[in-house]
């Protein structure tokens, strides 16, 4: 594939997973209403018409079809009114279109993976028709709108249909207003001028994948504004005078108009002879292209033309108008981009510490030394600026995730006859894009997790109980200083903390005596692979697969999980997610020679102790009191098997440093403080990969200011080499 097709195709994907996510959250929100606006109807047109025309511009058929009869079908509620549905039918067109929806995402997902599509859609696309045809029964066949859209559907006869007068006239004016400014290209004989419909956005581009389909048929043409795919700044014109193709003959030019008929976004096109054009016009001859203009817009695709006649008022096109200025002030950026960014400015950030901590600034006289520290203030200040700038063009909204799940909970209330509601709390909260891509299963698994066997199957459980009929499920996500804390909560059952010890133990996979294990421990055994308390297999859960996938997916962002459960009240299973794994804040300590980084959002204290404040438990571990609590002592230099500054005896001359992760926490021992540094976290070399470095401690390291390497250390990851697999 070459670049064009990869950026037409990269573009395509983009926009179509957005038609879906609207279209998923719209259907949703009705149907819990149990209605739909004469606006959402008119949005769902709009949204299987787009999707119609790209995919059919793109050459993928069985997208192109389901979204073609979804069209007709708009097309037709569209025209009677929504109201013209009973209840009956009004809940059977959710279901079609809830299916609907999910065929084409699993289509766009085939798309996405290299995978071949479906041949034949016929079954679903049966559906739809006799759905339509069921609506339409008793009245004028207005299910005959929906074969002559799929034959070939006119602007005129859509315009019909629907009672209003054809478009053509005004779009013949149109074209007619332009015929002073066709382009100088003096071996043409024949040209089409193309219009757009309104407000698709990206103007030059959408001209150019319709410029790229007639070239891919080997026709010979030039094409006018000649550098539309490079320059944005052909968008407005394209809006406000259209575009040209040039033909050196006739033929050439009704092979192309064989081509069109098959694209979207166009609203009308006209063949002009170039020969005719360029004599000066006069007040007769003017309509003489008025004749091609309604064959012209006949064979052109037609939903735009029903779009049109269906709301031709000048109210309809005025919304059109004021979404422009929006949609021209959004750009799409490849993430690549954005990584290429964010490396930039790490770099600028590791250069920045090398330049204020250089040694040569202690030979400064004291004058210059004042000088350059002002200098290095602001140095700092725009550097801070540019960093937060940067990581905010990376952050995206949590809402994409939990608008998702209000889909998860609809299907699964169906499937399992539960009456639930989704809470959503805080769905405005930003997290990193590459982050936001690895919780979005997480969550999911959490939910159908609640769903399933969390909550109480009856409302008669539920009443007798004490609680209310309908069970509740919350989302809910909110930022610290340093992370976002995401939490999914329900009011079911709760987990019973011996029964998840039961049956750990009957399948082998406690690590040390049940009587050990407290309510804490034993609710993290879920999160422990195989481990289910279903016994029975259901589409949802029980194969013992999901928690700890949850784990292992949160632990590989730098994120923990903590479980909260009370037996009879319900369960919150809370997710700790960094901000962005790219630069952090970090607090620099020495074991020996070496320097390590913990990063501060681990850091509850640091102090110093003295020798008899130690205490051995049962296992001889060190432990150390703190705020009412015992904690085990780890020293770095034992850890790593690295020599220390102190002896062992010597421990009132180190650091112990209290830190937490999730719900693990340990207190760590080092030869000294260095102090605070905003550093950028490297990864480490490739050659690294096979010691599972991750699993003792090390996520990673970076460059410090002196330009020597220090290790970032993994607070889960050492806890749970030295204590939990100890």
């Amino acid at each position: 594939m070459d670049n064009v097709m990869e950026g037409m195709l990269e573009t395509y994907l983009f926009e179509t997973n957005d038609l879906l996510d609207r279209l998923d959250e719209m259907l949703v929100a009705d149907e819990k209403e149990g209605e739909m606006s004469t606006d959402d109807v008119n949005e769902i047109f709009r949204i299987m018409h787009t999707i119609k025309g790209s995919s059919a511009m793109m050459e993928f058929t069985s997208i192109s079809v389901i979204a073609h009869k979804m069209e007709d079908l708009f097309f037709y509620i569209r025209d009677k009114g929504i109201d013209s549905l009973d209840a009956t039918e009004k809940r059977d067109l959710f279901n079609l279109l809830f299916r609907s929806e999910d065929n084409l995402r699993s289509e766009i997902s085939k798309v996405e993976n290299g995978e071949p599509l479906e041949e034949n859609v016929d079954a679903l696309s049966k559906i739809i028709v006799d759905f339509l045809a069921q609506l339409s029964s008793g009245v004028k066949k207005p299910a005959e709108s929906a074969s002559e859209a799929d034959a070939a559907p006119s602007g005129a006869e859509a315009a019909e249909a629907s009672g209003s007068e054809s478009p053509a006239p005004s779009n013949v004016d149109l074209v007619n207003a332009q015929l002073s400014g066709l382009p100088n290209d003096k071996d043409a004989s024949t040209f089409i001028h193309i219009f757009l419909e309104e407000g698709v956005g990206m103007e030059n581009l959408r001209a150019f994948m319709i410029v790229n389909a007639v070239k891919e048929c080997e026709i010979d043409f030039r094409f006018y504004p000649e550098d539309m795919e490079h320059n944005s700044d052909c968008a407005q014109q394209i809006i406000d005078n259209g575009f040209f193709m040039a033909f050196n003959t006739p033929e050439d030019s009704e092979k192309a108009l064989s081509v069109l008929q098959s694209q979207g976004h166009i609203r009308s096109y006209e063949v002009q002879d170039a020969v005719s054009a360029a004599e000066p016009p006069a007040p007769a001859p003017a309509p003489a292209p008025a004749a091609p203009a309604a064959p012209a817009e006949k064979e052109q695709a037609a939903p735009s033309a029903p779009a049109e006649a269906a709301a031709p008022s000048a109210a309809s096109k005025a919304p059109a108008k004021k979404a422009a200025p929006v949609k021209q002030s959004l750009i799409s950026v490849n993430l690549q981009k954005l990584d290429s960014l964010m490396d930039l400015v790490g770099e600028i950030v590791i250069t920045e510490s090398m330049v204020t901590s250089s040694p040569v600034l202690k030979m400064l006289p004291q004058e210059s030394f004042d000088t350059f520290n002002k200098s290095a203030r602001q140095l700092r200040k725009l550097t801070d600026d540019l960093q937060d700038i940067s990581m905010s063009l990376r952050m995206v909204p949590i809402s994409g995730i939990f608008q998702k799940m209000n889909r998860i909970v609809r299907d699964m209330k169906q499937k399992l006859n539960k009456d639930v509601r989704l809470t959503i709390i805080g769905e405005e909260t930003e997290v990193d894009k590459t982050i936001i891509d690895s919780i979005q299963d997480p969550i999911m698994h959490i939910v159908r997790n609640s769903m399933d066997h969390g909550i109480e199957e009856t409302k008669e459980e539920r009443i007798a109980a004490g609680k209310d009929p309908q069970g509740e499920l919350i989302l809910s996500a909110s930022h610290t200083s340093s992370e976002v804390v995401i939490s999914i909560s329900d009011d079911g059952y709760g987990m019973d903390s011996e029964k998840l010890l039961d049956k750990a133990e009957s399948k082998g996979i406690l690590t040390k005596p049940r009587s050990a294990y407290t309510p804490k421990e034993a609710l993290g055994l879920i999160l422990l692979p195989g481990f289910s308390t279903n016994q029975t297999v259901t589409e949802y859960s029980g194969r013992g697969v999901g928690m700890d996938v949850v784990k292992k997916n949160v632990e590989s962002v730098g994120g923990a999980v903590k479980i909260d459960s009370e037996l009879g009240k319900g369960t919150t299973i809370t997710l700790k997610i960094p901000l962005t794994m790219a630069i952090v804040d970090g607090m620099k300590v020495t074991v020996g020679k070496s320097i390590f980084t913990i990063p501060i959002a681990n850091i509850s204290q640091s102090f110093k102790v003295n020798r008899d404040e130690i205490i051995l438990d049962e296992t001889g571990h060190e432990m150390i009191e703190r705020m009412g609590d015992f904690y085990p002592v780890i020293r770095l230099n034992r850890f790593y098997n690295i020599p220390s500054d102190y002896n062992d005896e010597d421990i009132e001359e180190g650091i112990f440093i209290w830190v937490e992760a999730g719900d693990k926490s340990c207190v760590l021992y080092a030869d000294d403080l260095i102090g605070e540094q905003q550093v950028v976290v490297k990864p480490l070399p490739v050659y690294f990969n096979d010691y599972d470095l991750k699993n003792v401690g090390i996520s990673g390291c970076t460059i410090l200011g002196d330009g020597n390497i220090s290790i970032i250390l993994d607070v889960a990851g050492i806890h749970s080499a030295a204590i939990d697999n100890a």
